[in-house]
């Protein structure tokens, strides 16, 4: 049975964002403010749907999508791209491979303890995100 990944998260560390942006092409002013923002995430799990609304002080997102079906994934708000998104089970870590203009993007999810683990990848660049259960 795959984990469950419910509940609310708040970001307590946040490696490598900087290079991660910078690969997503975001422009200077939109990653100074980026970098110090501390989002909170929550995430409902029904099975394989998922939904994941991401906040913080400066934007919204919200993410929904059924494990193991592509979707079209507008970027809005973020680096304001569209790709094709796939999540997919990796034993417990939930895996997303993005197709779009930037190559080797995605993300993967996964917890430790009451941590939630998220590296996001684009290009050459790996952010790594760690928040920890509100």
């Amino acid at each position: 049975m795959p984990v469950d990944f419910s509940g609310t998260w708040n970001l307590v560390s946040n490696d490598n964002f900087e290079g991660y942006m910078v690969a997503l092409g975001i422009d200077f002013a939109t990653r100074k403010i980026a970098k110090m923002l501390k989002p909170q995430k929550v995430i409902k799990q029904d099975g394989d749907m998922l939904s994941i609304h991401t906040t913080s002080t400066f934007r919204d997102y919200m993410l929904q999508f059924k494990i193991g079906e592509e979707f079209d994934e507008d970027n809005k708000g973020l680096d304001n791209r569209k790709c094709k998104s796939l999540v997919t089970w990796d034993n417990d870590k939930l895996v997303c491979v993005q197709i779009g203009e930037k190559k080797n993007r995605g993300w993967t999810h996964w917890l430790e303890g009451d941590d939630l683990h998220l590296e996001l990848r684009c290009e050459n660049q790996v952010c790594r995100q760690v928040f920890k259960r509100a």
